[in-house]
């Protein structure tokens, strides 16, 4: 299939059509008064071993069914290249994410409008970039795509989240047709893009080595939780060349600057400072957004202009590793991205994601791995 298939004739129709199976349960969950046992149910899903645990509803046992195969093209081989890709890049795929796939994420002036109606839903602002974080986790951690891993619950359970936010904000009034269909299969693509694409896109920026095979593999992984999370066959990008021409397409037609994707992109730095210990890395996010996203669309979110005299003089110095880092701009930020990566993923450990919400797991073999201390 050529590049060209992205086209607006084809991805217009996406814009309009969501999810019909989880889109349908949660329709039956509302019209038979069932959703608060759904909900406080579903609450415990990824602490439960059990993918259908027998208290629940009928009709969820049914959409667990259902939703928890693989596909048929998915290659269990391929799927640990990619864990062994992030195992190896943990850290800095963290780094990638919160500085460079999300907020690309928040550019998208139509698609950033369903995250802002969530978002004000939610008492806790750091709330859904924790449980982003927290996903990313599952599915590359080793075995999280197997059958009854915390990866494919997890995408399971956003994909019915996705469908009961779609209900509410249709119900709610508050949502323009002009927007396309609340998190639409477009959206829905470009967010498979942020978290494959995007992500190697932004390892690449921060200095590490892949290659094309583990670049694929990266993206197989993401492919499966695609398939798992209600994606339409024909949006499912086919290789990293044509995510490439996705992620082209969608920049051309929805990149623009909004309140929303600013407030939001706020919000993420001020995540990122909030989790880091001290004050030696503030600032650090910006500057890496900047890096990973490019002036452009850094300017569209109003990201806070780098200093990177002082990001790497001061934390680098600190650490003792300025001495033979800071001839080489390019070494210097792939080694500092990796200890703030680090720094990032222990704050999070530690970060309480509030009450009846589990801990930020991560499996003990990638914190040995990785380097991480925390709870």
């Amino acid at each position: 299939m050529g590049a060209n298939r992205w086209t607006d004739e084809f991805l217009d129709g996406c814009r309009q059509r969501g999810d019909p199976l989880a889109d349908e349960t949660v329709k039956n969950l509302f019209r038979q008064g069932q959703v608060e046992t759904a909900n406080a149910l579903m609450k415990q899903l990824i602490r439960n071993d059990q993918l259908v645990p027998e208290k629940l509803p009928g009709l969820l046992r049914e959409y667990l069914a259902q939703t928890g195969g693989l596909p048929s093209w998915a290659d269990p081989e391929v799927m640990r290249q990619g864990e062994a890709l992030f195992g190896r890049y943990g850290p800095q795929a963290v780094v990638a994410l919160f500085c460079g796939a999300l907020p690309a994420s928040y550019a998208a002036a139509k698609g950033v409008q369903v995250i802002h109606l969530t978002a004000r839903l939610a008492t806790d602002p750091f709330r859904r970039i924790m449980e982003t974080a927290q996903m990313l986790v599952d599915v590359l951690a080793p075995g999280g795509l197997e059958p009854g891993g915390n990866g494919l619950r997890s995408a399971q359970k956003v994909r019915l989240m996705h469908a009961a936010v779609r209900h509410l904000i249709l119900e709610s009034g508050e949502w323009n047709p002009e927007w396309g269909h609340p998190i639409n299969q477009e959206d829905l693509a470009g967010t498979l893009v942020d978290f494959s694409y995007a992500v190697v896109l932004g390892l690449e920026k921060l200095g590490c080595t892949m290659s094309e095979q583990e670049q694929n593999a990266y993206l197989h992984c993401w492919k499966v939780v695609g398939h798992v999370m209600g994606l339409d066959p024909a949006v499912i990008p086919e290789d990293m060349a044509d995510c490439a021409a996705l992620a082209e397409a969608v920049q051309r037609r929805h990149f623009r600057a909004s309140l929303e994707g600013q407030e939001l992109t706020r919000a993420l730095i001020q995540m990122a400072e909030h989790v880091t210990p001290g004050d030696l890395f503030d600032g650090m996010a910006a500057s890496l957004m900047r890096h990973i996203l490019g002036e452009e669309i850094a300017e569209m979110l109003k990201v806070p202009p780098a200093d990177w005299t002082r990001y790497l003089i001061g934390p680098m110095a600190l650490l003792g590793r300025a001495s033979d880092e800071l001839g080489d701009r390019s070494r210097a930020v792939a080694k500092l991205a990796e200890i703030f990566g680090r720094k990032l993923v222990e704050g999070m450990v530690w970060m309480n994601r509030g009450a009846e919400r589990p801990p930020f797991r991560i499996p003990q073999m990638l914190r040995d791995t990785w380097r991480v201390e925390g709870q």
